[in-house]
């Protein structure tokens, strides 16, 4: 059975971090893949996106691009409305029967698991995968596998907020993310 790593965000843009995350779970639990998926309109958080969905989605492939074992999933930019994961992994898997699914999330995610969408049938049907982010509990009462990683304290509102003050994302961003944003006139001010 084919095994498949799943890691949602918004993307907004796409940072080594996530590279890290996805190739470090993708390695510990010998996956054959790793998919990016970008929400639509995420349920936990207040502000949407800052740059459009095509342009997340070309940030990402630019940001996978040359691994082999790292795609992008669309399947919430394309059925639009609110992202929750318990209709996404329901799509999956009656698109993708034998597959079998690990939903990646930070520990920031792993605190806020009682307030998502139906939970407790999602955990039936997929199995969750877990990183550590600074700052965040990892203690929960749903079954997550830790997966061991680097720390980084990165994340893309830090990095929207170095490029709108016009301060370097050298090493921070894959060098054909930063070109695409600098291109685009992304997060600029």
């Amino acid at each position: 059975m084919k095994r498949v790593g799943i890691l949602g965000g918004t993307f907004d843009p796409p940072h080594i971090g996530h590279l890290i995350i996805a190739n470090e779970v993708l390695d510990a639990l010998n996956l054959d893949e790793i998919r990016f998926m970008p929400n639509h309109v995420p349920p936990h958080k207040q502000k949407t996106q800052q740059v459009s969905n095509l342009d997340r989605l070309s940030m990402l492939e630019n940001a996978i691009s040359g691994d082999p074992s790292f795609f992008v999933e669309d399947i919430e930019i394309e059925r639009e409305g609110t992202s929750f994961t318990l209709d996404t992994v329901k799509l999956l898997k009656n698109r993708e029967p034998e597959v079998e699914f690990y939903f990646i999330i930070g520990a920031d995610m792993i605190a806020y698991l009682p307030n998502w969408h139906g939970v407790d049938e999602l955990v039936t049907l997929i199995s969750f995968i877990g990183v550590k982010r600074p700052g965040y509990e990892e203690s929960t009462r749903y079954p997550i596998t830790m997966v061991e990683m680097p720390e980084l304290h990165l994340s893309s509102s830090m990095i929207r907020k170095r490029i709108k003050a016009g301060q370097t994302t050298k090493y921070l961003l894959p060098d054909n993310v930063r070109e695409y944003i600098k291109e685009n006139g992304l997060y600029e001010s």
